[in-house]
């Protein structure tokens, strides 16, 4: 069996491309997968195909050069195989970043907290080195608000770096109020609301915290010039926690707990599943058109690993402390499974096959939208 002729069955519904990009778009996603890396000669060595190697090597790179992906077209696909109508999903937001040389790759990315990992839907590579604008902050969410809407969006998430004044008063708009659960540095200034005192570092709220404890501080307090709640959380070795929030703040520690879903996102991109830092690609255009592929794999290989599982339930260690915790993650039991399957493509025909019946349906209702 021909597995990229079939994956590309199963694509040619989502882009409207000719024959031989669609292979190519389905040889990347396979060898990706197979080899666990993005570097393109890796890839190459892994692409289907009766070229030669260096011509294969040759036809990625044309690939990233030139070829122009539907990015919004990607998160919709990606949303529909997770997510129906009327669903309510946080939102979490981060960046990753490293060097190349003297090149700094900078990715901003926005994903949705979901089974322990995020979901990328979208993101920007940066031409800079260092944190992020409030600008870029609100352009993120912004283009999922474009696509999506913003009633299902049950909060968004986000550690220090994303705080300030321009994002908060931007969820607060009468037109969206978005719900925002963000970490903010313990020695920022704030001041009670309505009180004649002067402002005193957010820490002193909880000065009264002993470890392993949270609570929420019962009045409004004013942060970055904006009206907020705020909630803190001492760990068991003393470290505090400070969490901002326009909701409510009783659960804002656990609701914000789930942030910690766009780390292994990230784990998962590199180390843990395609080693995304082996990429020799800088040029942002480029970097973009990889993540795109790398969200695809991610969104496929983490679905695979979920209907695995309902097959053959992941099993679950104890550990010396008395927890019991799942075998595998999602990911990488879909991630194994799949593998074994493209190792042994010919004597699991059906079960790939099986794999690629979790696209098709998503892809028809695509259809019928556009």
């Amino acid at each position: 069996m021909d597995s990229s002729g079939g994956l590309l069955q199963s694509l040619k519904g989502l882009f409207k491309w000719n024959k031989a990009r669609l292979f190519c778009l389905a040889g990347i996603l396979l060898a990706l997968i197979t080899v666990r890396t993005v570097n393109l000669r890796e890839i190459a060595v892994a692409f289907s195909g009766e070229a030669l190697l260096d011509s294969r090597y040759k036809r990625l790179c044309r690939f990233f050069a030139y070829f122009k992906i539907d990015f919004t077209l990607i998160a919709r696909w990606i949303f529909s195989l997770y997510f129906s109508e009327g669903d309510k999903i946080y939102l979490t937001i981060d960046r990753t970043n490293w060097y190349w040389g003297k090149s700094k790759i900078n990715v901003l990315t926005l994903g949705v907290a979901y089974e322990g990992m995020a979901i990328p839907l979208f993101w920007q590579a940066l031409d800079k080195a260092g944190n992020t604008s409030a600008e870029e902050h609100i352009a993120i969410i912004q283009r999922f608000i474009n696509t999506f809407g913003f009633k299902c969006i049950a909060g968004i998430l986000a550690d220090r770096e994303f705080g300030s004044h321009e994002l908060f008063s931007w969820c607060n708009r009468k037109t969206y109020k978005i719900p925002f659960y963000i970490r903010t540095k313990d020695n920022a200034l704030v001041r009670i609301v309505k009180s004649k005192g002067k402002g005193r570092h957010v820490k002193k709220l909880f000065n009264a915290l002993n470890p392993k404890e949270h609570s929420a501080y019962p009045y409004p307090v004013e942060l970055y010039g904006t009206t907020v709640y705020v909630a803190g959380s001492r760990s068991e070795t003393g470290e505090l926690m400070v969490v901002v929030t326009n909701q409510p703040p009783n659960n804002a520690i656990a609701i914000y707990l789930r942030r910690w879903e766009i780390e292994t996102l990230f784990s998962c991109l590199k180390e843990r599943g395609f080693n995304f830092e082996a990429t020799r690609l800088t040029h942002q255009e480029r970097i973009d058109k990889l993540m795109g592929l790398l969200a695809m794999a991610i969104a496929w290989v983490h679905k695979i690993g979920e209907w695995h599982a309902e097959i053959k339930p992941i099993k679950f260690k104890q550990y010396k402390n008395g927890q019991r915790r799942p075998q595998y993650s999602y990911f990488r039991y879909g991630l194994d499974f799949i593998r074994d399957i493209l190792f042994h493509i010919h004597s699991k025909e059906k079960q790939f096959q099986e794999c690629l019946e979790l696209l098709m349906p998503r892809i028809e209702e695509l259809q019928e939208v556009t």
